[in-house]
């Protein structure tokens, strides 16, 4: 089995967004500098025996062409070369989407579900809670600036059979979904075990970063659950323990730099 992560460009902005309270203004300095950051947006492909599985598709190429609406555009910009785009960061690999049968999406943010219209023949699993809270928000009415993350283009998306999970379970030999809740009302990570190269969790937006991890963990800046959001962090914490496990952080730009990208694996 071979792991594989896929780099797909990158997002920017407020470090707020990230770390809650980041730069805060106090009595003495009441007026702060914000901080403006990269973020490098990630998917994983999971070379199985029992075939392809990919986590997250990452974000829509024509974000910055009118796909997300002006608003996110301005608070989250996608930074995306040719190269940088799924179907050719799978072709790194030796993989065509179509080969892919079996999807795992960590949560429905922009940036997380963007390219489901290239898996439309693939099994699909999706936290349940969350992808309940997507499809209602953005069809309560047809304006996206109530729509939050969520992108209405990417709920519209039909597959072969979307799967709404809730509970931990093993989805393959050596493969575990993780449910981490917080961050969203429902969001999955995913628990990896190589042969050689030990245990990898992938936990996405329940970790953006090394800063958030801790200890002691910090809020993100987005949240929907604070105490799930923290439960979630003790979660990943105790399996990396269990496991002597190595968290991959899933916005953070210095720890992007230290892993390896495809076409290098982790196996």
């Amino acid at each position: 089995m071979k792991v594989y992560v896929l780099d797909t460009g990158y997002l920017e902005t407020d470090k707020n967004n990230v770390v809650g309270g980041a730069t805060m203004g106090t009595y003495s300095k009441p007026y702060v500098e914000n901080k403006w950051i990269k973020l490098p947006v990630m998917s994983i492909l999971i070379d199985h025996p029992d075939g392809k599985i990919l986590y997250d598709v990452g974000s829509n190429p024509e974000a910055m062409n009118g796909y997300w609406p002006k608003n996110l555009q301005e608070v989250y910009p996608l930074y995306q070369t040719k190269e940088q785009r799924l179907e050719n960061q799978l072709a790194l690999c030796g993989t065509k989407p179509e080969e892919i049968k079996k999807v795992i999406i960590s949560h429905m943010h922009l940036d997380h579900a963007g390219n489901l219209n290239m898996f439309k023949d693939a099994d699909v699993y999706v936290p349940k809670a969350d992808f309940m809270q997507a499809q209602t928000q953005v069809r309560l009415n047809e304006n996206p600036l109530t729509h939050g993350g969520y992108i209405k283009a990417d709920m519209d998306v039909s597959v072969k059979q979307y799967h709404l999970v809730e509970e931990d379970f093993e989805f393959a030999k050596g493969v575990e979904i993780i449910n981490l809740p917080g961050h969203t009302p429902g969001l999955l990570g995913i628990v990896v075990h190589l042969e050689d190269e030990g245990t990898l969790i992938f936990p996405q937006d329940c970790v953006y970063s090394s800063e958030i991890y801790g200890p002691p963990a910090k809020a993100s800046g987005l949240l929907y659950d604070s105490l799930s959001f923290f439960k979630s962090i003790e979660k990943v914490r105790a399996l990396e323990k269990k496991y002597d496990a190595k968290v991959f952080f899933a916005h953070d730009e210095e720890f992007f730099k230290t892993i390896k990208l495809a076409p290098e694996f982790y196996k």
